[in-house]
């Protein structure tokens, strides 16, 4: 048997804020979405740029830790795989959705640019005296 492969690793900026809810059975998922640019250059020397937004679903402890954590703004690494979501609406209109479904988040960019309404510490706070064993 043949095995396939999907898997997504996007560096970007968080659009809005997470919003997490829960299954009837009670498990968290958490959704967002996530800003990638990229710049180049024409061939007539001319600066072009173009954003790219996903949508992020998290389930589960990931998707309590990116409710705490993230916020509006932030720089995040999000590695998961690409899901394809189909449903028709209360019109009868058919809808397609594809949605990165994140398996690991890492917060990217500098400690002091993290708000404190996000529960995070700022870096002023943090003892940056402790010594590290490697």
């Amino acid at each position: 048997m043949s095995r396939g492969l999907n898997k997504v690793m996007i560096i970007g900026h968080l659009g809005r804020d997470p919003e997490m809810r829960y299954t009837p059975s009670g498990r968290p998922v958490t959704t967002f979405t996530v800003a990638t640019s990229r710049v180049w250059n024409t061939s007539d020397g001319e600066k072009r740029s173009e954003t790219e937004w996903f949508n992020i679903v998290a389930w589960g402890n990931l998707a309590e830790i990116c409710k705490q954590y993230l916020s509006k703004g932030q720089q995040v690494y999000v590695e998961g795989r690409l899901q394809t979501r189909r449903w028709d609406d209360t019109e009868g209109v058919k809808h397609t959705s594809v949605e990165i479904v994140a398996n690991e988040m890492l917060i990217l960019g500098d400690r002091r640019e993290v708000n404190t309404a996000s529960g995070l510490v700022e870096s002023e706070s943090l003892d940056t005296n402790d010594e590290y064993p490697f």
